[in-house]
């Protein structure tokens, strides 16, 4: 079964990609910041995390420069998903080695059909 970490603290998003990745069969995790999610890859390796920038505690790209460290997340795919949509914040993030960067608001079927395409 896929896998997949959402990591955002805006509970509508949560729910609603929840939701639909679960149609998608992929077993779910969610965390409210970067340092809950740290706690869940201890014992989880998902196929792909969706990551915000802007939370509270260890921000996005803190969380992602220490996913990049850990050798057992080698495969796991990374995709930021977060409201910072200046060239500059994308090209960060993607310079410190995330998969995809999709900008909100987003649309749900893209952010679907893009995470399928990265994992398959």
């Amino acid at each position: 079964m896929r896998k997949i970490l959402i990591v955002d603290d805006e509970p509508n998003i949560v729910m609603t990609l929840e939701y639909v990745f679960k149609k998608q069969d992929y077993k779910v995790f969610i965390a409210r910041d970067g340092g809950e999610a740290l706690e869940i890859l201890k014992k989880e390796i998902p196929n792909v995390i969706l990551l915000d920038i802007m939370m509270p505690k260890v921000d996005g790209y803190k969380t992602l420069e220490i996913i990049k460290e850990n050798k057992n997340l080698k495969d796991t795919k990374v995709v930021f998903l977060s409201a910072k949509s200046k060239k500059k914040d994308i090209e960060k993030g993607l310079s410190l080695g995330a998969d995809k960067y999709f900008t909100k608001p987003f649309s749900i079927r893209k952010v679907v059909s893009e995470i399928n395409e990265l994992i398959n």
